[in-house]
Order: C-alpha cells, then sequence, then structure tokens
C-alpha cells in the first residue's frame, strides 16, 4: 500500500493546519497538498496527505474515513498513482501533420 492518500469531501474552509491536526494523531505526516483552483486560488474540496509509514497510512484510513469534519463526512482512501506526465498531455504536442 502506498502512504499518499487522497481525502475528499471536504469543506472549502478545511485548512492544511486543521488536515494535520486531524492526521497526526495516526503518525507522522511527510506532506499535506489542499488542491486550488488555478485562476480563483479557492479550495477545490480535496487534498492529498503523504504518511511517513504504510501503517500510519492505513491507520489514518480505518480512523477517518468517513468522520465529520467541517460539518462534512470526508472520505480517506489510498491516492491512485499519477499517471506519467507524457500520458496526461496525449497528442496535445504534435503537429498532426
Amino acid at each position: 500500500m502506498d502512504k499518499k492518500l487522497y481525502v475528499g469531501n471536504l469543506s472549502y474552509n478545511t485548512t492544511d493546519e486543521k488536515l494535520r491536526s486531524l492526521f497526526a494523531t495516526y503518525g507522522e505526516i511527510e506532506s499535506i497538498n489542499v488542491i486550488t483552483d488555478r485562476e480563483t486560488g479557492r479550495p477545490r474540496g480535496f487534498a492529498f496527505v503523504e504518511m511517513a509509514t504504510q501503517q500510519a497510512a492505513e491507520a489514518s484510513i480505518s480512523g477517518l474515513d468517513g468522520k465529520m469534519v467541517d460539518e462534512r463526512a470526508i472520505k480517506v482512501n489510498k491516492a491512485n498513482p499519477q499517471p506519467d506526465r507524457n500520458q496526461r498531455q496525449g497528442n496535445r504536442n504534435r503537429s498532426g501533420w
């Protein structure tokens, strides 16, 4: 199991600090990244949290999935692997000739 977790259904008011305090009870945190809209800078309602160990990641999923945070039941599960950057761009860089 990977140590990187997806945290969804977050309130737009949920901060990095709030997530840090929630996840710290389950183990050491490597990083927290609350995803924001590129144009407005406002949170998009989800984040990624990377725990230091797989055991901490598993404990976080068990302890926090479905927990009420800022009046919302959050979803916590293993993050899907990020696709290779070249695969995400597809044929955008080709001229078509």
